[in-house]
């Protein structure tokens, strides 16, 4: 991870730790980095963005447009939509590049700006790292030092263009995946007051079902707010108050989707890998016979995988890397716990309504609820303990602390796990074990957590 870029973009408080000026800088870099690999025909490079219902939001897509045409590109504004509609777009209507304002779960706020390429796939690292570059100062491209890049004049200066359309053709699309009629199905659709407030009923009212929605009504200030897949526990009293068939919550660029079952139950990330993966399976279409998951997927899920004849891979926490090894290794399916699903056959992102539309599928299909297609999948209890620490390095190498970690694999065996990982952002230790009682894994936790500790690693 960069200076200012994470694994899911340049995130921050709005104004504070992102300003304005950082995506007019940003804004300044794309357009004149894809003018010059346009051979300097400033018309033909076109840069589209995409932002949710976060009041900073129209502030950066202004910054952001204003950037780009200074430098003489054309910026495309498709206005509040979803992550995953910008990257679909972008690959589809040929943009250099894509850009996406949005700090997806995090509070009003906050905001963000995740770059996508021409193929509509996180940006990759090398740019990332000309943009970091040119926002400190220090650009160096093309052979040339920059201090400064040069601003577009006359008839090279940039436009902005209406492009709504490219949103109302992604909404299109979702419909076209539609391979059942939902009629008859009472859905119930928590769209978090973000991104997919004005997309997700459209497509499920199209395809036939019978839509509820709560928290549509974005007003700039409530996005995430008691709403979405952060708080899923108000679509499980909506779903049971209302007696519905199932739900789907969202979160504020709806690249994640949780689902609510008909009993109130929720249905994790991991749920949902396990009903794609066992549907594919049966229909020749699990390439390598391979789900994708991270290290934070519970146990369960690799026990219910083995059970069904499904090997997995696990990679590093981040859809980015999920995404990755399953191009690398031509992967179809892969996804997080948190609700991020890939299906590489029809997005090159996690998308939240893409993802309930497959879950529908599979239920429409097999003709079941979705509590009964989870029936195979028991996950195991869980407790994560985050310890701030002096040094990740030396607390995650420390003999005494490895004995330790050891010593609880040891005694799991095969009826659960243990996981200890630095975490990418903040001076922690995260100690997670999964153990078929929550007794037994706070037990282990603390365990481990009290050698940490001992060896002087924790910051007190």
């Amino acid at each position: 991870m960069g200076k200012y870029f994470g694994t899911d973009g340049f995130r921050g408080e709005a104004n504070v730790n992102l300003t304005a000026d950082h995506a007019y800088k940003v804004g300044r870099f794309l357009g004149w980095y894809y003018s010059c690999l346009n051979g300097g025909k400033n018309d033909e490079t076109k840069i589209v963005i995409g932002k949710d219902t976060r009041r900073s939001s129209y502030m950066f897509e202004y910054a952001l447009a204003a950037g780009i045409t200074a430098s003489g590109a054309n910026a495309y504004l498709l206005h509040v939509t979803t992550t995953p509609s910008v990257a679909y777009v972008t690959r589809t209507d040929e943009f250099d590049c894509g850009v996406m304002i949005s700090a997806s779960h995090n509070p009003y706020y906050d905001n963000g700006i995740k770059l996508l390429n021409g193929n509509g796939e996180k940006m990759e690292e090398e740019t990332i790292a000309l943009v970091e570059a040119y926002l400190d100062g220090q650009l160096e491209v093309f052979g040339a030092k920059y201090e400064e890049i040069p601003f577009a004049r006359k008839e090279k200066i940039g436009r902005t263009v209406d492009y709504i359309a490219g949103r109302n053709r992604y909404i299109g699309y979702l419909i076209s995946l539609g391979m059942y009629s939902f009629k008859g199905v009472k859905v119930g659709l928590d769209c978090a007051n973000g991104a997919s407030w004005n997309i997700a009923k459209s497509v499920f009212d199209a395809l036939g079902a019978k839509t509820y929605v709560i928290n549509n009504e974005p007003d700039g200030v409530n996005i995430n707010e008691d709403a979405g897949s952060t708080h899923i526990e108000n679509l499980q009293k909506f779903v049971l108050d209302n007696e519905l068939d199932v739900g789907f919550a969202y979160d504020g660029d709806a690249d994640r989707c949780l689902c609510v079952d008909e009993k109130g139950q929720v249905v994790s990330g991991d749920h949902i890998l396990y009903v794609l993966g066992n549907y594919m399976k049966e229909k020749g279409q699990l390439d390598n016979n391979t789900v994708v998951t991270t290290v934070m997927s519970n146990f369960g899920l690799y026990k219910a995988l083995d059970d069904c004849g499904i090997d997995y891979a696990k990679t590093k926490v981040g859809d980015k890397y999920v995404y990755e090894y399953m191009v690398q290794n031509n992967c179809r399916l892969g996804g997080e716990q948190s609700g991020h699903i890939i299906v590489s056959q029809y997005a090159t992102t996690g998308d939240g309504i893409l993802t309930s539309l497959k879950v529908m599928e599979v239920m429409m299909k097999k003709k079941k609820t979705l509590s009964a297609l989870c029936e195979g999948l028991t996950i195991y209890p869980q407790v994560l303990k985050n310890v701030r620490v002096h040094s990740k390095p030396e607390a995650q190498n420390d003999p005494a602390v490895q004995a330790a970690v050891e010593e609880v694999a040891q005694k799991l065996g095969d009826t659960g796990r243990i996981l200890v990982r630095e975490s990418g952002t903040e001076p922690v230790i995260r100690v997670m074990v999964e153990a078929p009682t929550k007794e037994a894994c706070q037990m282990y936790v603390d365990s481990v957590v009290d050698v940490i500790c001992k060896q002087g690693h924790a910051r007190v």
